[in-house]
């Protein structure tokens, strides 16, 4: 039986984890990004098609960090009910598996 203290210990944890986890993925998802808008800028010819590629690019990112941002803060926000089911289940499947 775990006591308030080390749920939430746990509880901060797992949320932890999963920010920082979700932060280095956006972070990777602007770099592949920029990859791609980089290649695709370079073999396209000058002009507006260029610029709209940037932009479309640009535009992905910011919306993709925003929809990242959001999900940390309703995580953060909701985490003793999202984790603590998360570990109500992990702990219930510990039990029944070390039966």
């Amino acid at each position: 039986m775990t006591t308030d203290t080390e749920l939430q210990a746990r509880i901060d944890a797992m949320c932890s984890n999963d920010r920082i986890f979700a932060y280095v993925l956006l972070a990777a998802a602007w770099i592949a990004i920029w990859f791609v808008v980089t290649q695709i800028a370079a073999i396209a010819p000058p002009g507006s098609f260029t610029t709209l590629v940037y932009a479309s690019g640009l535009a992905i990112c910011v919306f993709n960090t925003a929809s990242i941002v959001a999900m940390v803060r309703h995580y953060q926000e909701d985490k003793n009910h999202i984790y603590g089911e998360d570990i109500a289940h992990l702990d219930a499947n510990a039990r029944h598996s070390g039966s």
